[in-house]
């Protein structure tokens, strides 16, 4: 569609902060992109090394190659795990082939795989609280060395069955809606009193902050614009918190996704970004916005929330 053909729009813009990219994030991203400037491309990436459709497009292009499996990566490349983190029995294949591994697991992924870790040797079971399938869920599975379960809501609770209730323990994604987790947390301490927890709440720092930026986006603005991949679940959370907030949301890749229906009959419209997405697409949306009509009120940059993850350390140099 022309742009002489999109409705003119009269809506302020305001800005979400924090938004967009987490210290977990950056630093998997800059992993990638130093392997491949030291050892020069193919760099084999196993699964998308964050949740975005263009990080991912823009490193394919750089020299890249994104796989699912070790199986397709050739013995003795260089093999970057994702900031979802892998389990035991993945880190073994690639040591076993001989594959050079730069490990991009988020250190907060990290942090609950030791969890559950610690949990095994003390000879508890183990409840992780995520979503199937998900790649961070899979890996953090794998990491277990006794009996774990998955429970993605306060009904699979009800329905859990566990060989010694006295001897519990949970653990949860990073990435999940806090609300939704306080919940499903409740309920698993009313059912099983003797549960333990971790010493700090699993759910990332950076997943924390962005939500409740929404929700105090969501209190002065009619409709919500995430930007963020549909595999992102951090971005489906931002999207699900403002619809609870009673609040219109649609999660976007980018500034082409915007439906001119979204836009027609509101004056204040909130954008904010996921963890994975980068800074450039929210521009850009601030920009096909401002060429319809909207005008940007509250143009805040994103705050500095204090955290820095390090390079592998053959990486460090560079």
């Amino acid at each position: 569609m022309a742009k002489s053909d999109l409705a003119l729009i009269k809506a302020r813009l305001s800005l979400a902060s924090p938004r967009g990219f987490c210290a977990g994030v950056d630093r998997a991203i800059e992993i990638v992109q130093t392997a491949i400037t030291r050892y020069g491309p193919p760099v084999y990436v196993r699964h998308e090394v964050v949740h975005n459709r263009s990080v991912v497009d823009q490193l394919r292009s750089a020299g890249a190659v994104f796989v699912d499996e070790l199986y397709e990566v050739p013995d003795e490349s260089i093999v970057i795990f994702s900031a979802h983190g892998v389990s035991r029995e993945v880190q073994q294949e690639a040591a076993n082939r001989n594959l050079k591994v730069f490990d991009a697991t988020c250190p907060l992924v990290t942090k609950v795989h030791s969890e559950v870790a610690r949990y095994g040797r003390e000879g508890k079971v183990v409840i992780l609280v995520g979503h199937a399938g998900h790649p961070e869920v899979e890996g953090t599975l794998g990491r277990a060395t006794g009996e774990i379960h998955l429970v993605e809501s306060s009904e699979d609770v009800i329905s859990l069955t566990v060989s010694t209730p006295q001897s519990i323990a949970y653990v949860t994604q990073t990435t999940l809606s806090i609300d939704d987790t306080k919940k499903i947390v409740d309920r698993l301490k009313v059912r099983f009193p003797a549960i333990e927890g971790p010493r700090r709440d699993d759910i990332c720092y950076a997943t924390q902050n962005r939500q409740d930026a929404v929700k105090k986006l969501a209190e002065s603005c009619e409709l919500i614009l995430v930007v963020g991949s549909e595999n992102s679940s951090n971005s489906n959370r931002l999207r699900e918190i403002a619809e609870r907030q009673g609040r219109t949301a649609y999660l976007i890749d980018g500034a082409q996704d915007i439906q001119s229906e979204w836009l027609s009959k509101v004056s204040t419209i909130g954008i904010t970004a996921g963890a994975s997405a980068p800074e450039a697409l929210v521009a850009n949306v601030i920009q096909e916005l401002q060429a319809r009509g909207g005008e940007l009120v509250d143009g805040q940059s994103t705050v500095d929330e204090g955290v820095s993850f390090t390079l592998p350390p053959e990486l460090k140099d560079l």
